[in-house]
C-alpha cells in the first residue's frame, strides 16, 4: 500500500486555443486585442509600441460595432471549456487514471483572454509531476502553436523536456479523419443526401490560411504550415470523395485570410464559393476542418459569407466542438503523450518533476 501511494503521480493538461471574450464590451476587447497584436501580428510585420495600441482601440471598436450590430457572441471559451471537460471524463475512463492510479486534471488556457495559458502553467507547476500542452488547432505553424511553444520555454526554459510535452501533428491522424467525416455527413439533412444525384453540390472545407510570401515577396521566415495545411486539405478531400456516403460532386478549399504582411494563400473562401457559382452548384455545404471549435472566423466570417452566396441552398456544419468522439479521441492522444512525457522524463530529468 505505502509503495503504491509513492508511486502515484499527477499529470495536468492544458487545452489551449486563441480565446475570444464571452461578454462583449470594448473594456473585454481591448486587452485581448492588444495581446493579439502582441503575439500574433508582431511575427509578420514589426510595429511601435504606440502603433499597437493605436491599432488595439481600432480593432476593440471595429469588433464591438460589428458583433454588436449583428448580434453576434462567440462561443469559443465556452465550446474549450466544455471540451476539457470531456476529455477529462474521457481520460478518468483509462484505467491509468481510475480509481487510485494517476491523478489526471484537464484545464482550459487561452492566449488572448482569461484564464492565460502562462496563468495556468504558473498554477500547474507546483503540483504536478508532468504537463501536456494541447494546442487546439489541427495544423501547427508559427501563428497557431508557435505562442504555446515560446511560453513553455519562457515559463521552463530550454530544458523543459523532462517536464512538459507539447501535442503535435493532430492533422496527421486517420482517425481524426474518420471522426470528421462521420460528424460531417451525420450533420447534413436528409434531402441533400439524395439531391446530390440529381443536382450539382458542394462543399467548402475552412481552415485559416497563411502567408505565401512576405512583403518582400521572399519566402517567409517564421514556419507558416503551408505545407502541411495543404496536404491536410488533400487527405480531407480524398476520404470524402472516395466515401459511401459522400453526396458532393467536388470539395474545394477555403483559406480565412488576413490582409497584413504580405501575400496569403490564394485558395480564399470567397474563391471557392465564386467557383461553385461559376459551376452552377445549386447546394453548397461548409465545413471548418481547419479549427477544433466554432469562433468568430467559422460561425460569424466564414459563415456570413456562405449566406450571401448565390447557391439556393446553403448548409453551414459546425466545428466538431463538443463532440464525445472528438473528446474520445483527443483523450486517447494525450495519453501517449504521457507515455512519451515519461519517456522523457527518465532522459532528461531523472528523479525530477515540475514541483
Amino acid at each position: 500500500m505505502v509503495a503504491r501511494i509513492v508511486s502515484k503521480k499527477r499529470y495536468s493538461v492544458v487545452l489551449v486555443t486563441y480565446g475570444e471574450v464571452e461578454r462583449l464590451s470594448v473594456r473585454a476587447l481591448w486587452p485581448s486585442s492588444r495581446k493579439i497584436i502582441f503575439v500574433i501580428t508582431r511575427k509578420i510585420v514589426k510595429l511601435p509600441k504606440l502603433l499597437i495600441y493605436m491599432i488595439a482601440d481600432y480593432r476593440s471598436a471595429k469588433h464591438y460595432l460589428d458583433w454588436k450590430l449583428h448580434r453576434y457572441r462567440s462561443r469559443l471559451v465556452e465550446i474549450t471549456r466544455k471540451q476539457a471537460l470531456g476529455v477529462e471524463a474521457a481520460l478518468r475512463r483509462n484505467p491509468r487514471f481510475a480509481g487510485d492510479a494517476d491523478e489526471i486534471t484537464v484545464a482550459d488556457a487561452y492566449y488572448f483572454v482569461p484564464p492565460y495559458l502562462e496563468e495556468v502553467l504558473d498554477r500547474f507547476r507546483g503540483c504536478s509531476d508532468g504537463i501536456v500542452v494541447v494546442p487546439m488547432f489541427p495544423v501547427e505553424s508559427a501563428f497557431s502553436c508557435g505562442p504555446a511553444c515560446q511560453m513553455v520555454i519562457d515559463h521552463f526554459g530550454e530544458n523543459h523536456l523532462g517536464a512538459l510535452r507539447v501535442a503535435r501533428g493532430l492533422w496527421k491522424d486517420e482517425a481524426l479523419r474518420r471522426i470528421y467525416l462521420d460528424h460531417l455527413f451525420a450533420s447534413l439533412p436528409p434531402d441533400w443526401k439524395g439531391a446530390g444525384k440529381k443536382e450539382a453540390q458542394g462543399l467548402v472545407l475552412v481552415i485559416h490560411g497563411t502567408i505565401v510570401r512576405n512583403r518582400k515577396g521572399e519566402k517567409p521566415t517564421v514556419f507558416t504550415g503551408l505545407d502541411e495545411t495543404m496536404e491536410f486539405f488533400r487527405l480531407m478531400r480524398e476520404k470524402i470523395m472516395a466515401d459511401p456516403r459522400n453526396v458532393f460532386g467536388e470539395v474545394k478549399l477555403g483559406c480565412l485570410n488576413h490582409s497584413r504582411g504580405g501575400e496569403w494563400t490564394p485558395e480564399t473562401v470567397e474563391r471557392a464559393l465564386g467557383e461553385f457559382a461559376g459551376e452552377g452548384a445549386s447546394s453548397v455545404a461548409m465545413f471548418p476542418f481547419g479549427y477544433f471549435a466554432d469562433n468568430s472566423e467559422t460561425d460569424y466570417e466564414a459563415k456570413k459569407l456562405l449566406d450571401h452566396s448565390p447557391a439556393h441552398r446553403k448548409r453551414y456544419i459546425p466545428c466538431i466542438n463538443e463532440s464525445p468522439a472528438f473528446a474520445g479521441w483527443l483523450a486517447s492522444r494525450i495519453a501517449a503523450e504521457i507515455e512519451a512525457l515519461d519517456v522523457q522524463r527518465e532522459v532528461f530529468a531523472v528523479g525530477q518533476s515540475v514541483k
